[in-house]
């Protein structure tokens, strides 16, 4: 028996289902999986698949499974953050990978506005997207609050509090910035100034706690002027690079909470005078490229980003089989960072 479609068009379920002999619906079941199916029904309906080049239309099929086949991965962020900042392509890149295996499509959406804001959150709402990452979470970001409330799967990279409801991959921002503020200390330093990232983000603080956990436990001073506020931009390193100058010149050493920033800050130090690391250490966070290309080479706290973004996308995506089955697994996870040293302290 032969069936086919007119010349030029692709075969349908209906030609498929009689050529094997068999109904629509036995069809659909054995494309999808199903397991109420015979092995000879299912053979049969695979040897006419096979025969008459049928391919199922994965939009129809996601659509009668309730699911999209497409994950959103939003950055509240202006593009070029976006652009300037190792941290965000390191995500991007460990996102993808682990999805290139899957039929997952990615959606990258950035959100700057109020308007763009509340533009995703409809079609969020309108569960358009099966699953959500979000990316550089602000404390006062309502998107996690909704995505918990419409029951939408999501992962947050970071934390927006130490008791964070929502699943979670970080990276332990303490640990890391003492354990780059104790080198410091342990080169002989005695005055070590930080430039924070923006305090409304819970890796900010983290990081700050992880610098005055280290003062402390040398038995040093915490004097506020040599805390100085910045907002992970280059610009936002030099801008709080030239207050700690004017506030301690006399400082002999800088944490800053990002590498972006540590290049900020090392531009105003050389204008200034300052010497790296001769007379001033300086250590910034993330080990990207910036890192690497600076001169000196920069001693900085390495996190690690792909890995992240790795985690993130198979948290996700075992959260959505996870909802699938009626469990509920809201565990986070925290990746362990690393100091690598370089020349600049």
């Amino acid at each position: 028996m032969t069936v086919s479609g007119r010349r030029g068009q692709r075969p349908t379920l209906e030609q498929v289902a009689a050529y094997a002999g068999v109904g629509r619906g036995t069809v659909s079941r054995v494309i999808n999986g199903a397991a109420n199916v015979s092995d000879q029904t299912r053979t049969a309906v695979q040897q006419a698949i096979a025969e008459l080049g049928y391919v199922p239309n994965r939009a129809a099929r996601a659509l009668a499974a309730g699911s999209t086949d497409a994950i959103a991965l939003v950055i509240p962020e202006a593009e070029t953050r976006l652009f300037a900042e190792p941290y965000f392509s390191g995500i991007i890149r460990g996102v993808s990978t682990e999805l290139a295996d899957t039929d997952m499509q990615l959606l990258l959406t950035l959100i700057r506005t109020p308007k763009e804001r509340d533009r995703f959150a409809q079609y969020v709402t309108a569960h358009r997207v099966d699953g959500v990452l979000l990316v550089s979470v602000h404390a006062d970001d309502p998107l996690p609050d909704l995505l918990e409330r419409i029951e939408m799967p999501a992962v947050l990279s970071g934390r927006r509090s130490g008791d964070e409801s929502v699943p979670y991959v970080d990276c332990d921002n303490t640990g890391g910035a003492q354990a780059a503020v104790e080198h410091l200390i342990g080169r002989g330093r005695r005055a070590v100034a930080t430039v924070t990232g923006p305090l409304d983000m819970y890796v900010a603080q983290c990081r700050l706690h992880g610098y005055r956990d280290a003062l402390r436990a040398a038995g040093l001073e915490q004097d506020e002027r040599l805390v100085a506020d910045g907002d992970f931009t280059e610009e936002g390193g030099r801008r709080a690079m030239r207050e700690l100058l004017s506030r301690r010149p006399d400082l002999d050493a800088v944490f800053c909470a990002s590498d972006v920033m540590a290049a900020g800050a090392r531009a105003v130090l050389r204008e200034s005078g300052r010497r790296v690391p001769e007379d001033v250490a300086l250590v910034g966070f993330d080990d990207s490229a910036v890192a690497r290309h600076m001169d000196p080479p920069l001693t900085s706290v390495r996190q690690p980003l792909e890995e992240m973004g790795r985690s993130m996308a198979r948290v996700l995506l075992e959260q959505i089989e996870d909802r699938k089955a009626g469990r509920d697994d809201r565990a986070g996870r925290v990746l362990p960072t690393e100091l690598i040293r370089r020349a600049s302290s």
